[in-house]
C-alpha cells in the first residue's frame, strides 16, 4: 500500500539496515526472525521470542494404517496423524468432527477408536463424497449436512461429546467454543484463519483478554489478524515462485496506476487464481487497468514498470521482517484468548504444539475437558 512504510520517519536507521540485507540474510530471518536479529536494537526481539517458546503437548504412539489415508493428500494425512496422536479420548466420549469436509479426519478416528464418529459439514457435495468414502473404507462415520453457525448446530453437542476440529477457520471455531462451553463437551481444537470473521474489529472472547486489551489500549482489526497466518512454509517451491511473481506484478502495476491516475495512492486490485494469471506482465497490467477503468496507451513500454515491481518486491520482503517478528506472538495471543475462555467456563485446559511448524505453521492445539 505504501512505497515506504509510515514508520520510516521514526526509524530511518532501521529501514537502512533492512534494505541493506543480502538474500542469504533475508532468507535466514524469514525462517527465524528472532535468532541473531539485527532488529534487536529497535525492537524487543528476545521478549517476542520468549512468547512463542511453547512446549509440545504430550502425545501417544498412535499408528494409523496408511490404507486409511487413501484419497488424502500426503501432508494433510501427516497432519491428521499428528492430531490423532494428541487426541485423548475417554471411554464415554462420543466423537464429533466439526467442519468435517469430506470426513478424512472422522474416518481415521473411527478406524482407530473403533467407534462411530459424527461429522458436521454444510456443503452437500462434501457430505455425499464423505459418506461414499466412509462406506468404501467401512468406516463408521455419519455425515450430517449442517451449517455450524446456525442455532440448531448446538443440538449435536452434549456433556458426553468430544468435539474435534483440525484447522477450523475464524468464526467457525469461535462458534464451536461457544457451543462447547454451553454444553460441557470435551474439545480438541487446532484453530486457523483467525481473520475470517464477520466483525471488522476483533473482540476478545475471554474476560481476561478483554481486560488486557482495555488495560493496554490494544485494538485489533480484522486485517491485523491476517498477520497471524501469513507464514506459508509448507507451500511447494513452484507455488511460492508463482506467488512472488504475482506480488511483483501487482507492485509493478501499482507503479503504473499511480502515474496513469496522477495520484500517489494505492489502488486495490482483486487477486487472481494462479491458473488464471496471464503469462506476461503486459497482459496482467491491461487486465487490471481494464478492471479499474484505466487506459494504458498501446505505445507505452511496460518493461520499466515490471523491473520496478521486482525491486519493490525485494524491498517489501525486507521491510516486512518487522511484521514477521509479531506474527507468531499474535497467533499465540489469539489462541491464549481461546484458552482463557474455556478456563473461565470451568474447563481444565492444555495448550501447546501438536507437530513441527514444517508440517503446518498452524500447529497450536487446545485440549480441554470440563473440570
Amino acid at each position: 500500500m505504501y512505497r515506504r512504510p509510515p514508520w520510516q520517519k521514526a526509524c530511518p536507521e532501521l529501514v537502512d539496515v533492512l534494505l541493506g540485507l543480502d538474500d542469504l540474510q533475508l532468507e535466514r530471518l524469514q525462517a527465524n526472525p528472532w535468532q541473531n536479529s539485527p532488529l534487536q536494537a529497535w525492537l524487543p526481539v528476545a521478549e517476542l521470542a520468549e512468547l512463542v517458546r511453547l512446549a509440545p503437548l504430550a502425545d501417544k504412539a498412535v499408528l494409523l494404517s496408511q490404507a486409511w489415508g487413501q484419497h488424502v493428500g500426503g501432508r494433510k494425512w501427516q497432519q491428521i496423524e499428528a492430531f490423532a496422536r494428541h487426541l485423548h479420548v475417554a471411554p464415554q466420549d462420543v466423537l464429533l468432527d466439526w467442519c468435517a469436509g469430506k470426513g478424512h479426519l472422522a474416518r481415521a478416528l473411527s478406524h482407530y477408536h473403533a467407534a462411530e464418529v459424527i461429522a458436521l459439514e454444510w456443503q452437500a457435495s462434501l457430505c455425499e463424497e464423505g459418506q461414499r468414502l466412509a462406506a468404501a473404507q467401512l468406516a463408521s462415520v455419519r455425515m450430517h449436512q449442517q451449517d455450524v453457525m446456525a442455532m440448531e448446530a448446538g443440538r449435536f453437542l452434549t456433556s458426553q461429546t468430544h468435539v474435534v476440529a483440525l484447522h477450523a477457520c475464524g468464526d467457525l471455531h469461535l462458534r464451536l467454543l461457544d457451543v462447547t462451553a454451553a454444553s460441557g463437551s470435551a474439545i480438541t481444537l487446532a484453530p486457523c484463519c483467525y481473520h475470517r470473521i464477520q466483525e471488522t474489529d476483533y473482540r476478545p472472547v475471554s474476560r481476561r483478554g478483554r481486560e488486557l486489551c482495555g488495560r493496554y489500549s490494544l485494538s485489533l482489526e480484522r486485517n491485523d489478524l491476517a498477520l497471524a497466518v501469513q507464514e506459508t512454509v509448507t507451500a511447494p517451491r513452484g507455488v511460492r515462485r508463482r506467488r512472488e511473481q504475482a506480488n511483483a506484478w501487482r507492485l509493478g502495476f501499482d507503479e503504473l496506476q499511480r502515474e496513469l491516475r496522477g495520484e500517489d495512492v494505492y489502488l486495490p486490485v482483486p487477486s487472481l487464481a494462479y491458473g488464471r494469471m496471464p503469462e506476461r506482465f503486459e497482459a496482467f497490467c491491461r487486465w487490471a487497468a481494464h478492471l479499474k477503468g484505466l487506459d494504458v496507451p498501446d505505445t507505452l513500454d511496460l518493461t520499466s514498470y515490471e523491473r520496478a515491481g521486482w525491486q519493490r518486491q525485494a524491498e517489501v520482503k525486507r521491510l516486512e521482517l518487522v511484521r514477521h517478528l509479531f506474527r507468531r506472538p499474535l497467533e499465540t495471543w489469539l489462541v491464549m484468548d481461546r484458552f482463557f475462555l474455556l478456563e473461565e467456563a470451568g474447563y481444565s485446559v492444555e495448550m501447546g504444539t501438536f507437530c513441527a511448524s514444517g508440517l503446518t505453521p498452524r500447529n497450536l492445539l487446545i485440549r480441554a475437558r470440563k473440570a
